[in-house]
């Protein structure tokens, strides 16, 4: 029994096709490849400084962070009986349960919502390195790497997802419909 040519072609184009996406696959589902060097931990002792000191520096970011749900949100949403819920303030607030962090919004009101330290760590050992720097508008690549070795990028252990897990609001859906 022979082969029909058009047939043949077919069953190359589909066995090509097949093995593109084998590839495809195979690259998409390797794990991304580990930097050389993993971010170095700021130094212990930091303490929170709020969103406005790092504003001084960062006003771009600070400007855009102002626009996002973590900065208008945040607090406010939270109705009042959950204001004193650990489960609800950890998310809702920056540093809440640290030495410095957030403890409620009379004393600590430069904590209050989602802000830059929730994400990045306390600053206060940032800000003084930096501030070395204010003067210059170039840095060395060693001040650079003083200054970013002070303050994590992103705090480590996926903290995004300690706070945007489908779990969170499960107990009290819609704030018991408040």
């Amino acid at each position: 029994m022979r082969m029909s040519r058009a047939f043949f072609w077919g069953v190359v184009a589909a066995g090509a096709c097949l093995g593109v996406v084998v590839v495809a696959t195979d690259v998409n589902s390797q794990p991304p490849p580990v930097e050389s060097a993993a971010e170095p931990a700021p130094p212990a002792g930091q303490t929170y400084t709020g969103s406005k000191q790092c504003a001084s520096c960062h006003f771009k970011q600070f400007m855009a962070w102002k626009k996002t749900k973590h900065a208008k949100d945040a607090w406010e949403k939270v109705p009042e009986k959950y204001r004193a819920d650990a489960k609800c303030v950890n998310c809702h607030t920056t540093g809440y349960g640290q030495a410095t962090g957030f403890k409620d919004a009379e004393s600590s009101p430069n904590l209050v919502g989602t802000a830059c330290e929730a994400c990045h760590g306390p600053g206060s050992e940032h800000e003084k390195v930096a501030k070395q720097f204010a003067e210059k508008k170039k840095l060395s690549a060693e001040e650079e790497k003083a200054v970013r070795d002070s303050i994590y990028k992103v705090l480590p252990h996926n903290v995004c997802v300690s706070c945007h897990s489908s779990q969170g609001h499960k107990e009290h859906p819609k704030y018991d419909k408040e």
